[in-house]
């Protein structure tokens, strides 16, 4: 049903929730592969820390995006500095410095290094999103359900929130995986198995 306050506007919170939720999640994906890669030296936690870094930029700008679609009918202006919008903003630049890093500095090895400390200072970040309407005055709502509380909205409204974030971790993972695909490909392009299985 339509919202009481927002009215049929609310409807894109099955968008936007799923994707900012998301792309906390993939940074911190990220920054554990890093740790994978540096510690253990798995050279695929490499590719999949990179992979992972293309998707979560994708989502995070998907976010401000819908996010700024729903701030102008609901707040009436597009976007506006406050805590969260800010902290979201940075982590976008963080995926962005952490992709720059990763395939612009030679050799690979000084690139994975620092890279892996772009992913390590900013996994700082994550909780400075999550927790922003909580510690500062912010114009987003708090969270509408959590795991520790009963839900501030009806069930036939959270259900198809549950229903999308589930879609959207699915998505993600499939996106994932092609995009690991991706990067192996390119990685062996001169190697005689990709040749023939090209």
């Amino acid at each position: 049903p339509a919202d009481i306050t927002q009215g049929e506007v609310f409807r894109i919170i099955y968008i936007h929730v799923p994707l900012a939720v998301l792309s906390l999640l993939i940074y911190l994906c990220v920054s554990i592969c890093m740790l994978l890669e540096r510690g253990l030296h798995l050279k695929m936690a490499g590719v999949y820390a990179h992979a992972a870094a293309v998707v979560g930029l994708l989502m995070t700008t998907l976010t401000l995006v819908t996010g700024m679609i729903w701030a102008k009918p609901t707040w009436g202006i597009w976007w506006v500095w406050d805590a969260r919008l800010t902290s979201e903003v940075v982590l976008a630049t963080l995926y962005i410095g952490y992709l720059i890093v990763r395939t612009q500095i030679q050799p690979r090895v000084l690139a994975a290094e620092i890279s892996a400390y772009v992913a390590w200072i900013g996994t700082m970040n994550i909780p400075l999103v999550h927790y922003s309407v909580n510690w500062w005055f912010t114009l987003h709502q708090p969270a509408s359900f959590s795991l520790t509380e009963k839900p501030a909205m009806p069930a036939e409204m959270w259900l198809p929130l549950l229903v999308m974030v589930i879609g959207y971790y699915l998505f993600f993972f499939t996106a994932w995986m092609l995009r690991m695909r991706a990067e192996i490909l390119q990685r062996e392009s001169r190697t005689q198995w990709v040749k023939d299985w090209v």
